[in-house]
């Protein structure tokens, strides 16, 4: 009873520190994407529809200011429109005030769109629909997605003229556009976990 087994210890530490060895010696190789610097904070975003136009997807990195490397699902449309879209940050533990939660809400129907918008996301659940998809595609072959959006030779790739995802609730550390709209737009910031799903 509570004395520490540093065998066990040093071992699982070992592991996690030859892990992120494996992952940070393939960014700086040229073997893993490396993607967005991004905070130390994933976030939620989930919408009753997404329909994108141009779409690709390959695996990739997202690295956070401290260092820590997050594998990701790049995905990237050249246009996107989502309906009663959601998104959350949920922020634990904040100093006086405990849970926070950020929200921002958008307008029912083309609530937000975007341009050339990517995702670097780790989850992603709803109903997917693709148009002439290419699935298993050489990643820095892709061509229908944003420009210049590619990743590395021989890695695993998918594209399609289009998608559809319904219900869709995703889970992610970045995003980027060239353009992102709102319409009806509303950001609220309350105490408590009051994500979007």
């Amino acid at each position: 009873m509570g004395r520490t087994r540093w065998a066990r210890f040093v071992g699982v530490l070992g592991m996690g520190a030859v892990g992120a060895g494996v992952l940070l010696f393939g960014m700086s190789q040229g073997a893993l994407a490396a993607s967005f610097a991004v905070s130390g904070t994933s976030f939620k975003v989930g919408a009753s529809n997404l329909k994108g136009q141009g779409f690709v997807q390959f695996g990739g990195i997202d690295a956070s200011a401290n260092g820590q490397a997050h594998v990701v699902a790049v995905s990237g449309f050249k246009s996107a429109t989502l309906d009663k879209f959601c998104q959350s940050v949920f922020v634990p533990a904040m100093p006086i005030v405990g849970d926070v939660t950020m929200r921002i809400t958008a307008a029912d129907v083309g609530g937000m769109s975007a341009d050339n918008l990517v995702v670097g996301l780790t989850d992603l659940n709803g109903d997917l629909v693709l148009a002439n998809p290419e699935i298993g595609i050489d990643a820095s072959k892709v061509t229908k997605g944003p420009p210049n959006l590619r990743g590395l030779p021989g890695s695993f790739g998918l594209q399609a003229d289009s998608a559809t995802i319904a219900n869709l609730q995703q889970t992610a550390w970045s995003t980027t556009a060239q353009t992102i709209r709102f319409t009806g737009m509303s950001l609220t910031i309350r105490q408590g976990k009051q994500e979007c799903f």
